[in-house]
């Protein structure tokens, strides 16, 4: 692995509500959780427990209602605007959708990101070299429409790694692909995390993806009711079987 090892997160009794109506709705409920740097943690759970809000709310997109969110040695929860887009920038993320610009081209969409910074030149080297890390090597020119999911999913993961992050938030990144495909891209991930060195927290109703992972924390109704190391030396296949006995 690089000698960068990804960035540590700390969570510390965090709360989000949201309010519908003239009720409040708790999506996360006095959370807390430590990742270690360079781990790959499964959060799993129904539909509406609380995975995207959580992490969303380590990424900054959304504001905490209360509690700590801490990256490293920076409590994110703490920070002002301008220094909540620098942290931002440290951060990738990874959705479901793909959020590709369908009028720009492969290597453009992977170097939006960090434009319009300084460096040209160097932005387009790391881009390209990103395809080829991805398997995508041959394809810039190429729209978005002329890619498969999988291909779409690659470049939305090339567009997150432009920053150079120590830490990558996924939401259901494998959710609109088939098993075969999801299974291609978390071998992706596995092979960036050891290649680039970054702490990954993916949400996931998949339960073959979570059971590859370091740690499955399964959350309901805004709590965490489980929280599993998965790098016990079993039988892969044994974890898997163990895996899919959890109501993810």
């Amino acid at each position: 692995m690089d000698e960068t090892t990804g960035s540590t997160v700390r969570v510390a009794n965090l709360v989000r509500q949201f309010r519908t109506g003239t009720e409040r709705l708790t999506a996360i409920d006095d959370v807390s959780l430590d990742v270690a740097a360079g781990s790959v943690v499964a959060m799993t759970g129904p539909s509406g427990s609380g995975k995207s809000t959580l992490l969303h709310l380590i990424g900054a997109i959304e504001p905490a209602d209360a509690g700590t969110v801490t990256v490293d040695d920076v409590e994110v929860t703490g920070l002002r605007r301008a220094a909540l887009a620098r942290y931002r920038q440290r951060v990738g993320f990874v959705f479901q959708r793909y959020h590709l610009l369908p009028a720009l081209t492969v290597l453009d969409n992977v170097i939006a990101p960090v434009l319009p910074r300084r460096g040209h030149g160097r932005h387009v080297a790391r881009a390209r070299d990103l395809l080829d890390a991805v398997g995508l090597a041959g394809r810039e020119r190429a729209l978005p429409a002329q890619l498969s999911g999988g291909q779409q999913q690659r470049v939305a993961i090339a567009r997150a790694l432009m920053g150079a992050p120590l830490l990558l938030l996924a939401d259901e990144p494998t959710g609109n692909l088939d098993s075969t495909t999801g299974g291609q891209v978390l071998d992706l991930l596995l092979d960036l995390r050891d290649r680039y060195g970054m702490t990954i927290l993916l949400a996931t109703h998949e339960r073959a993806i979570a059971a590859r992972c370091d740690r499955l924390v399964r959350l309901g109704d805004g709590r965490i009711v489980e929280d599993l190391d998965l790098t016990d030396g079993e039988d892969p296949a044994h974890t898997f079987d163990r895996a899919t006995r959890l109501r993810l």
